[in-house]
């Protein structure tokens, strides 16, 4: 039985669809980006960051995107969290643990009745409005041909589903620490509840 999920979602230009280390897309939508490769579909569940793959080839890619990668500052990320708070209180979503990182979100969170696909779009909504309210969307210079700023986020997301206490405590735990892992400092959000095993 799944308790949790452990829950990823990415900016615009984390991942690419072309990927040399694999991504879930079935094809390139780009013809720019189609230069650098043809979709390297995987049903890998786990994550492939750590493969060997030709990094600067990957930079290079990442300039025929339509828009730059969107990263983060820190005054940005703090509008995704307080978005993510905005979901959370809304919805009643219980989250064990959460990083927001200049180009992606790990969240730890409870089962809950609505779908998984549902929730991000959710917690997506709700950081993106925040940013829009206070005038920090990274895409705000951007428009689409209809005038609407473009998202800073991709669509989907990565989704494990945790069904032990162990596997629980282990994605908090990698959750709280990716921060630290990357030079930034330990984040605390007040939406954030401790988790206690239960049963």
């Amino acid at each position: 039985m799944v308790f949790a999920y452990h829950l990823i979602f990415t900016t615009h230009g984390f991942w690419l669809p072309n990927d040399p280390r694999g991504s879930w897309s079935d094809f390139v939508a780009s013809w720019e980006l189609f230069w650098f490769g043809a979709a390297t579909k995987t049903v890998d569940r786990r994550s492939l960051a750590r493969r060997r793959h030709d990094r600067a080839l990957r930079l290079i890619a990442k300039t025929a995107l339509k828009y730059p990668p969107v990263v983060f500052t820190a005054e940005q990320a703090r509008c995704v969290a307080e978005g993510i708070g905005r979901a959370v209180r809304e919805a009643g979503y219980v989250v064990y643990a959460c990083s927001v990182m200049p180009d992606h979100v790990h969240l730890v969170i409870a089962r809950h009745p609505r779908a998984v696909k549902q929730i991000v779009g959710h917690l997506k909504a709700r950081a993106t409005r925040v940013l829009n309210e206070s005038g920090l969307n990274p895409q705000g210079d951007y428009r689409v041909p209809d005038g609407r700023v473009p998202s800073p986020w991709v669509e989907g997301c990565w989704t494990v589903f945790l069904d032990s206490h162990a596997d629980i405590t282990r994605a908090i735990a990698y959750v709280e620490n990716n921060p630290i892992r990357e030079g930034l400092k330990a984040q605390h959000w007040t939406f954030v509840t401790p988790y206690l095993q239960r049963g």
